[in-house]
């Protein structure tokens, strides 16, 4: 994989320098600036209202369509293409051979010793447009000795979790969205006892980074008996546990609006202009780990660091949920300048990742909105986040195709480079 990813990146550089020589730079400062304008665009429409956001959105398309038709015009649309999925190619193989090369389950998971006596199993019969139904997940649970619960609208899904502990139950389950899996997963940790995603809701993210089959979740019944147990960690906000994410800022401020669950873009295109430049900008600050971080307009912590959004082989997902340490990504974008300035990456500060084992996070208000696991509440300021590692025993499946495969961060090209020239420590 070292090789391939030296072999590829040489290879990215290379074609348009052979197709153009040093007018190659030319083709790569265009195309910059067409992503720069494309930035701007979308600031514009996000950020503005009227004849401004209309601007923006042509701008948003036109800028790099125009750019497109200039490299097909010249002959470059070829080889811009092949170079840039040599440079995906690279880094995709660059992270693979710094990976340890096992999931997070292949690391850490046990076989279940015996299964569970009184499984619990609550459902949510609404959740995903009716998948407890359309999958009969009630009826095989029952089959496979699990009392089950449905969840009937008002009532408190913790306390009824809590209530199945002092009944007896000695495993957790739950069938229905991740802010759902969540309450119940507090009280699971709490109390030491298994927990089971069974992934009946819309998105349920939590389910895929476990590598469950969110199109058959009847099958994630298969580790209450014929499974393996990890120790996955839980993140809390205050004491609000997520086991997803937690958003401050922007989002959280627009989920607020009753608006929002019946009509999402409309709610959302209608109060950004306020959140990002106007008024009711949230004005976050954080700290992690001694670094501060303010000016914020949106923040995102998870329940370990998510994957880079350009990173082919996990993108949006966490490839372990095991790492004790939340992620951290901050949004800081307050004019066209920085929105332009994003196309420079992690240097450009309108994006800031980290990670750590605690989060603080302010504003200069009493109270902050939350989304957590995609639920909206308001938590008082300042809020703590922080990384429980390790506090939930979860069982799947022992077989999960969609297990992420554990990869490493930025790619290190001097560490790829010895490792494709077979120079290890050790090794000469």
């Amino acid at each position: 994989m070292a090789r391939l990813a030296v072999l590829a990146l040489l290879g990215s550089v290379l074609v348009p320098l052979v197709a153009a020589g040093l007018r190659s730079v030319l083709w790569v400062l265009a195309g910059l600036a067409g992503l720069a304008l494309a930035a701007v665009g979308v600031w514009w429409a996000l950020a503005h209202t009227g004849a401004l956001r209309a601007l923006g959105a042509v701008l948003s398309v036109a800028a790099p369509v125009a750019v497109l038709a200039l490299y097909a015009a010249s002959g470059m649309l070829g080889p811009a293409v092949l170079s840039l999925a040599l440079w995906v190619l690279a880094v995709t193989a660059a992270r693979r051979a710094l990976s340890p090369g096992h999931t997070a389950a292949e690391r850490v998971g046990r076989e279940v010793a015996e299964a569970p006596r009184h499984p619990w199993v609550l459902m949510n019969p609404r959740s995903g447009g009716g998948k407890v139904g359309r999958f009969h997940l009630a009826d095989r649970a029952r089959a496979a000795g699990c009392r089950v619960v449905l969840l009937e609208g008002g009532r408190d899904v913790a306390a009824l979790a809590r209530q199945a502990v002092a009944d007896g139950a000695d495993l957790l389950a739950v069938a229905g969205g991740d802010g759902t899996q969540a309450l119940v997963a507090e009280v699971a940790a709490r109390h030491d006892l298994p927990f089971v995603v069974i992934p009946a809701g819309t998105r349920n993210h939590f389910a895929l980074d476990l590598g469950l089959d969110r199109d058959d979740p009847a099958a994630a019944l298969e580790g209450l008996t014929h499974g393996v147990e990890l120790r996955v960690d839980l993140g809390y906000a205050a004491d609000r546990v997520f086991v997803n994410n937690a958003s401050f800022g922007t989002y959280a401020s627009v989920v607020t609006d009753p608006a929002y669950r019946d009509a999402k873009a409309r709610t959302t295109l209608r109060t950004l202009p306020g959140l990002l430049t106007g008024e009711d900008a949230p004005g976050l600050r954080a700290r992690a780990d001694g670094r501060h971080v303010d000016g914020l307009q949106a923040l995102l912590v998870s329940n370990n660091p998510y994957g880079r959004a350009v990173d082919a082989a996990c993108p949006g997902r966490r490839a372990r949920l095991d790492s004790g340490l939340l992620g951290v990504v901050c949004v800081r974008v307050g004019n066209t300048a920085q929105a332009a300035g994003l196309v420079r990456g992690p240097r450009a500060g309108g994006l800031v990742r980290m990670t750590a084992g605690e989060v603080v996070v302010e504003a200069g208000t009493g109270t902050l909105p939350v989304g957590i696991d995609g639920e909206h509440v308001v938590l008082p300021s300042p809020v703590v986040c922080r990384s429980a590692p390790g506090a939930l025993r979860v069982r799947v499946p022992r077989h999960r195709p969609h297990a992420a495969r554990a990869v490493g961060g930025p790619a290190d090209w001097p560490h790829v480079a010895r490792l494709a020239l077979g120079r290890l420590p050790g090794h000469g």
